[in-house]
């Protein structure tokens, strides 16, 4: 294998046309230029150098491995220049992956801190529920993926495999529209669940959608699915219109302005972890780690 100092060494050594030579241009002595130069040679298999009395002349593999060497030289410099860029976070990329309403309170005060401090570190947003963006980090499409998991769920998510950085845990509530009989108990009081049991439902997300299906039937009944929505507005404006109720994270409902719509607080609680995640070498990039440390100041705020 070729090492760049002896590149250095046979540039220098092309350019005086002497190992003494060489060796002041470089600041060490000629038996160490010598001593390099005869490593080269046998790491490339082929005489460089025609020593003749005095005077040195490039073999024509020399001749080749000098046309080559400036440009060697000058990417290993820019190379070395981009990745201490990196290392003292004056540069570098991170792709992001959150769910909509991590990327609407969390991602927000997270990426302006991240800029603020860091301007040169770039950041890339993409919107996924988990369990897809767990796929997406461990696929390699994306360094830090803003995910959840329920408390108590039937089937929890395992993360043994990656750098698991708790944010918050966001509590379930209760929307019902502002003249439901049961919008008087907000903000003080809470309901259990199955108080809704009668009531037409709109559900969220697929992942949201099964964790509700799951609490009402232990609490005894089956919801009556209406309306099924991803989007977190339209299921708060559906409540408001009077169409029926809702559970979301809160940290959804804080997303949005909930026109019409009373929020209430269910009894037994039910929580929800949020969570940043990375794969553990990733966990030790600069600008990785940065995010995830403005991410958990931004969900401590």
């Amino acid at each position: 294998m070729i090492e760049a100092r002896h590149l250095r060494v046979l540039r220098a050594v092309a350019a005086t046309g002497s190992f003494s030579a060489a060796g002041r241009e470089l600041g060490c002595t000629q038996p160490a230029v010598s001593q390099q130069m005869k490593a080269l040679e046998a790491s490339v298999g082929t005489p460089l150098l025609i020593r003749s009395g005095r005077e040195m002349r490039l073999t024509q593999a020399g001749e080749a491995l000098v046309r080559h060497a400036a440009g060697i030289l000058a990417g290993l410099t820019a190379a070395e220049e981009e990745v201490a860029a990196i290392a003292g976070l004056r540069a570098g990329r991170v792709r992001l992956v959150s769910f909509p309403s991590g990327s609407s309170t969390l991602v927000p005060t997270a990426l302006a801190a991240l800029r603020a401090a860091h301007p040169g570190t770039r950041v890339s947003l993409e919107e996924a529920e988990p369990p897809q963006s767990v796929e997406l980090l461990r696929e390699g499409d994306c360094d830090v993926a803003l995910a959840f998991r329920y408390e108590g769920a039937a089937q929890e998510e395992e993360w043994d495999d990656l750098v698991v950085r708790p944010l918050l845990t966001d509590r379930l509530v209760a929307l019902v529209p502002e003249r439901h009989r049961l919008a008087r108990t907000a903000p003080s009081g809470a309901i259990a669940i199955g108080e809704l049991a009668a009531e037409p439902w709109i559900a969220g997300c697929p992942r949201c959608r099964g964790q509700l299906i799951e609490v009402c039937e232990g609490a005894g009944f089956t919801p009556r699915i209406d309306f099924a929505t991803d989007d977190y507005p339209a299921v708060v404006g559906l409540v408001g219109a009077g169409l029926g109720v809702a559970v979301l994270p809160q940290l959804a409902v804080e997303s949005v302005r909930p026109r019409g719509a009373r929020m209430v607080t269910l009894e037994p609680a039910v929580r929800r972890e949020i969570v940043a995640l990375t794969l553990p070498d990733l966990a030790q990039v600069p600008a990785v780690a940065a995010t995830l440390e403005q991410l958990a100041r931004a969900a401590a705020r």
